[in-house]
């Protein structure tokens, strides 16, 4: 499992003109779900993405996490992490988990995400997804569990 972590001072995700989420300051989170993820593997990553420290404490240095500002958070499920961009011109998606298994594994991590915190918005799994953020500093992470 992979989730690409923004730090931002504003995010929206919209489908078709709506706003389906919306947060101020908080973390805009990519989720990429592979074929071969397991739920232990949603588990970890579920625990390490709200305990990430990525927000400045008072000495400016990055020791907060998520909860610790009362930050807010946006899941977005975006299979395109999952590509293999080793040869060629154009991505493969063959490590990519089929849909309803990413969708299942997507579903359930919102889930375990929310059932840690309560400040969770998520984007919708195969929707065509407009997504604006402000990334503050700017700040991005990689993090995957294997």
């Amino acid at each position: 499992m992979i989730a690409l972590l923004q730090r931002v001072t504003q995010a929206s995700v919209v489908i078709e003109g709506d706003t389906v989420a919306a947060i101020k300051q908080g973390l805009l989170v990519l989720v990429g779900i592979e074929k071969n993820d397991t739920e232990s593997q949603l588990l970890r990553l579920a625990e390490r993405l709200l305990s990430y420290r990525v927000f400045a404490d008072v000495d400016e240095k990055m020791n907060l996490d998520v909860r610790q500002i009362s930050g807010d958070l946006i899941l977005v499920p975006q299979f395109t992490l999952a590509a293999n961009t080793n040869k060629g011109k154009r991505p493969s998606f063959s490590s990519a988990a089929p849909p309803v298994l990413g969708k299942q594994l997507f579903e359930q991590f919102v889930t375990e995400v929310s059932q840690r915190y309560n400040k969770v918005q998520c984007g919708v799994f195969g929707a065509d997804m407009q997504v604006q953020l402000i990334n503050d500093g700017p700040v991005t992470f990689w993090l995957q569990v294997d």
